[in-house]
């Protein structure tokens, strides 16, 4: 069953996730995005990925610009990470997810929905291949 939401539990706001998620967890790129990744055990077993996302506040100073950014980015996950949620459940584990925005103009809708099915195709690749 597709759910689109993106519920308070989806996201990622332990302190303690976020700070091993920096410290140990292994990132790539995909522009305008970095993305640090690692299996975690999470707050919650109802979910099997939790999400954080982040904007810069020196690239962009007003914080409804910040705001507006992340909530794009938000939307572009909530409505493609269906595929990411099988490849989890089909490995049983659980997974903690840090999106930062690195470019220094605002997006558009439709590019930076392209972006995040790049995005989430390099994750579960990258997850397959961690896991033997």
């Amino acid at each position: 069953m597709k759910t689109y939401s993106f519920n308070k539990e989806e996201k990622l706001k332990s302190r303690k996730i976020i700070e091993t998620l920096f410290r140990t967890g292994k990132a790539f790129s995909v522009f305008p995005y970095r993305v640090i990744w690692m299996p975690a055990r999470l707050t919650t077993d109802k979910y099997p990925v939790q999400a954080g996302f982040s904007v810069s506040a020196r690239k962009f100073p007003r914080a409804v610009d910040r705001n507006r950014i992340k909530r794009m980015g938000r939307e572009c996950y909530r409505l493609q990470k269906q595929a990411l949620y099988d490849a989890m459940q089909a490995t049983g584990g659980q997974l903690a997810v840090f999106f930062i925005y690195t470019d220094k103009k605002t997006p558009e809708i439709p590019a930076l929905h392209h972006k995040f099915s790049v995005i989430l195709e390099k994750l579960i690749k990258e997850i397959r291949h961690a896991r033997p």
